[in-house]
This record gives structure tokens, C-alpha cells and sequence, in this order.
């Protein structure tokens, strides 16, 4: 038995739909630009160039009904309404037809975002992980297993602010679908079981504040649902 000289922290995980089983989280990884439609409000070329990933911590994972304070050191925090993929299996450089026969399940996430860090560091060439890579910055709804709900390649896809739908769109509008992503992914990392993907966020991202309710959700695989809190003002270590 390994000694630690400090308590290792709680592993996170995320919920299995009508299981008490959680799914243990190793890594999140991120697709960006993954809709046509979003890479244009974004002000990037939609064409089908390779897809770019970065990260967020493992536990930046939340689950649903979660009241997440509002972040600091940004004044432009957006929603991202994603598809989540879960590895059930390792893949490592696996083609692109082999590559479904390795995930878990599915999920519904989002991407919470600090816009204005990510579009700062977008421009002065530098890592978006301020942007990105916060605390609780990945809510996710439970995962739906393989063996229940296939592997969805279709189906509405939405969010809403308080009610009010802001992105509305449809999986299969993706870029690069499910497959191609964990091939692509697997040249240059060996994925494993635990990781998670976000596969990317359609068009009609924009602001939320405290106080907001974010609703969302993905044909067969349930909805997700988060509130924006007051800002923390709570410190630690001093």
C-alpha cells in the first residue's frame, strides 16, 4: 500500500444514468470549433482543416443541479452546451472504424468558458487554459451507457438561459463526428478508460450571470441543468 505524506484527493467522477455506480474521471479533453456554424461566430473558417483539442482538469467535472459560483477574474463568462464521449477502453492510433467500439457512453455537458481570458490569450498566441481549464468549469449530466442507447450520430441538440433557447442545432452537424475524433486524438495520446471527450458546441454561445438558470439537453441522452451563484469570496491557505 502506497504511503502519502498528504491525503490524495477524492477521485472525481461523474453520474451513470439509474446506476449508484459513478464513472470515474482520469482526463477531459476538448474539441474546439467542431461546428460549422459556431467556428464563423467565432470569426474562423469553418473548412474541414484537422480539429485542435485542449484540456480541462479532471476535476472540473460537476454534476447536474449544481449551483456553480460565478468564476473569477472574468466579467464575460459563456455557456457551451457538448456531446460527451466516455472511453470505456484504451485507444491508442486506432482507425476511425474501429474507434466506437471503445467508448462507455454518452453524455450531456458544458463547457463553461471565461471568454474574455480565452479571447486574450487567443490573441496574444498563448494557451487558452485560463480561459477554459477553471473549477467546475465541466458540468455533466449522467452517462448513458453504450448497451442502452447505441451511439448516437443524430439528434437536437440545445441550451437555454432561463428559459430562452440559445443553441439549438443537431448533432450531426459535427465537424468531425465521434469516430474521427477519438482516431484522431489516439495518434497523439493513448486514451484510456476514464477519459472524457467534449466533442464541441454549436452556434449562439453567449453571456451568463448569477442568478441565471442554464438548461440543456441531447435526443436519448437526457438534459442537463446548472445555476450560476453569487461570486465566491471565500479564501483558502491564508
Amino acid at each position: 500500500m502506497t504511503d502519502y505524506v498528504l491525503t490524495p484527493p477524492a477521485r472525481p467522477s461523474v453520474a451513470v444514468d439509474g446506476e449508484s455506480a459513478r464513472f470515474p474521471v482520469r482526463r477531459i479533453f476538448c474539441v474546439g470549433r467542431n461546428y460549422a456554424a459556431h467556428a464563423r461566430e467565432m470569426g474562423k473558417d469553418p473548412d474541414r482543416e484537422p480539429p485542435f483539442f485542449f484540456t480541462k482538469p479532471a476535476d472540473a467535472v460537476v454534476d447536474t443541479g449544481a449551483v456553480i459560483p460565478y468564476p473569477p477574474e472574468t466579467s464575460n463568462l459563456h455557456y457551451e452546451i457538448e456531446l460527451v464521449v466516455a472511453m470505456g477502453k484504451e485507444a491508442f492510433d486506432v482507425p476511425a472504424e474501429d474507434a466506437l467500439s471503445l467508448v462507455y457512453g454518452y453524455a450531456v455537458g458544458i463547457d463553461l468558458t471565461r471568454r474574455d481570458l480565452q479571447l486574450a490569450a487567443r490573441d496574444k498566441g498563448r494557451p487558452w487554459d485560463w480561459g477554459k481549464a477553471f473549477d467546475l468549469s465541466a458540468p455533466c449530466a449522467p452517462l448513458h451507457p453504450v448497451q442502452r442507447v447505441g451511439h448516437p450520430s443524430s439528434g437536437r441538440i440545445w441550451l437555454a438561459a432561463n428559459g430562452s433557447i440559445k443553441q439549438d442545432a443537431d448533432i450531426a452537424d459535427l465537424i468531425w463526428p465521434v469516430p474521427d475524433i477519438i482516431s484522431i486524438l489516439s495518434r497523439s495520446v493513448r486514451l484510456t478508460p476514464g477519459d472524457l471527450i467534449m466533442t464541441g458546441t454549436p452556434a449562439g454561445v453567449g453571456p451568463i450571470v448569477a442568478s441565471d438558470v442554464v438548461t440543456g439537453g441531447i435526443d436519448r441522452l437526457g438534459e442537463i441543468k446548472i445555476e450560476i451563484g453569487d461570486p465566491t469570496s471565500r479564501r483558502v491557505g491564508t
